[in-house]
């Protein structure tokens, strides 16, 4: 049996990793988790008069059947949804309005962009519809062992080049126009990865399915599903930050060393087995591996820096061409790919806790508005975009690889029990695609553990699970 094992980081990543090792290596298994910071990682809350509201990590598409089942078991609920219009501003203008009034949001898209709008949807359902073939795979035991046969298993050699070319050159290829990539692709590509219409098409479809999908989020805050999860384990987390493993072996098994820092100290503990759900790049962590032959190489590319911004305040309607605030109709503004252009997304928020009796701030009202951009906002840009402010409460983060800055994806496997999970981001990064890579490093793990060889890397499984039925 597996005695102890290593989870290092508490954020969704690690928390879901702890939660799938138990579910298949069963209670028996002792679980330590190392966490630096806080529990949730980067799905963390701030407070603004006595209300507490996601800072970053908000939403979650409709299909994540993993976080739906997470929130399912650990009896968490559905915030409730506000209603709220978005626009797409250029600088200068709005290029495209929501309305309250469905069909004509679809006829004015229809009206600009022609029949660009339908090859979009049809080509993000196409790969999202190849993309849920995961979890049939998963729910037989299935895992693989690279990003690059997960998805193989999925779409084929075309998902594995959609990592390497970018979400442009896919959507144009599919007939979609220039002016709807340049006005609409990269208005949404802006507000979830800060980045442009370069980033990768398999990252991209993911995002734009986000976009016209529903989506939901955790009342309380996402970060509790990380919390419940650990709980419902029994995980013992430890407050430490990793600073790096060593190899040494017993009887002919290899044993890792996990070397940390606490307030205490330093100190290192044994396991047969971790898995490292922090990323392992240069710029963010300065990880060592010791004793390993051949040694563990250095993790390429970089992480994108990305600011967020909570203000209270009174928004600078008349900056977006409205004088009068009544009158300004938009809860979420995404923005177009222009120079001057100092921010990627701004959008009015909700506490994580919504009562019956909640409603939205008229826009002539203070209210807490979301900045996502890539430089802190100097007092002059928080003067173009707010009439007066209350607080601002600014978190810089490395928050999403830079998608060109690497050309090859991270390795799951770094040895024969250590493994690696952050490295799924450089596919996409999601909620739900981090819980899709827990659930395989947990399986992989399992089979290896077991030599259960027939479950890894299987050619052909759309077939196999067909006959398993």
């Amino acid at each position: 049996p597996l005695s102890p094992a290593a989870v290092v980081g508490a954020g969704l990543g690690g928390s879901a990793t702890a939660y799938f090792l138990q579910q298949h290596f069963g209670p028996q298994v002792q679980l330590d988790v190392y966490e630096a910071a806080s529990v949730g990682g980067r799905l963390a809350t701030v407070t603004v008069n006595k209300q507490q509201y996601e800072s970053r990590g908000a939403s979650i598409h409709a299909l994540s059947l993993h976080m739906q089942d997470f929130v399912k078991i650990l009896g968490l609920k559905h915030r409730r949804e506000v209603a709220g219009k978005s626009a797409i501003f250029s600088g200068e203008h709005f290029v495209l309005e929501e309305t309250d009034w469905y069909l004509l949001n679809l006829f004015r898209l229809w009206w600009h962009y022609g029949i660009s709008f339908l090859r979009l949807q049809m080509w993000v359902e196409e790969v999202m519809e190849k993309f849920m073939r995961i979890y049939k795979y998963q729910a037989h035991g299935y895992a693989f062992s690279s990003l690059e046969e997960l998805l193989r298993s999925l779409g084929g050699e075309a998902f594995v080049n959609m990592t390497q070319r970018s979400v442009a050159e896919s959507l144009l290829e599919v007939g979609v126009t220039q002016r709807f990539v340049d006005d609409v692709i990269a208005a949404v590509l802006r507000s979830s990865y800060g980045q442009s219409v370069l980033v990768p098409a398999f990252a991209g479809a993911m995002s734009l399915a986000g976009a016209q999908g529903s989506t939901w989020a955790v009342e309380g805050g996402n970060k509790l599903v990380c919390s419940g999860l650990l709980k419902l384990t029994k995980a013992n987390v430890i407050s430490a930050r990793v600073t790096g493993i060593s190899l040494h072996s017993s009887e002919g098994r290899a044993l890792y060393q996990v070397h940390y820092e606490s307030t205490e100290g330093q100190g290192s503990a044994f396991y047969d087995m971790v898995v490292v759900t922090t990323p392992l790049h240069p710029s963010r962590s300065n990880f060592t591996f010791d004793n390993f032959d051949p040694p563990i190489a250095d993790f390429p590319g970089a992480f994108h820096p990305s600011v967020t911004s909570v203000v209270h305040g009174y928004l600078n309607s008349s900056y977006f061409g409205f004088p009068d605030p009544k009158l300004f109709p938009f809860t979420s503004i995404l923005t177009t790919d222009t120079p001057d252009l100092f921010f990627h997304a701004m959008d009015n928020i909700c506490p994580v806790n919504i009562s019956a009796a909640f409603r939205r701030k008229q826009p002539q009202e203070a209210a807490v508005w979301r900045v996502l951009s890539q430089q802190p906002l100097d007092k002059q840009q928080l003067k173009t975009l707010f009439r007066s402010y209350y607080s601002v409460q600014v978190a810089e983060w490395q928050s999403y690889p830079r998608y060109d800055s690497a050309k090859a994806l991270p390795p799951i496997v770094l040895h024969e029990n250590l493994f690696y999970l952050s490295g799924v981001e450089w596919v996409a990064s999601s909620m739900e695609m981090v819980a899709v890579a827990a659930k395989n490093v947990a399986l992989l793990a399992y089979n290896r553990w077991h030599q259960e060889l027939e479950k890894i890397d299987q050619k052909d499984l759309m077939h196999k699970v067909k006959t398993e039925l």
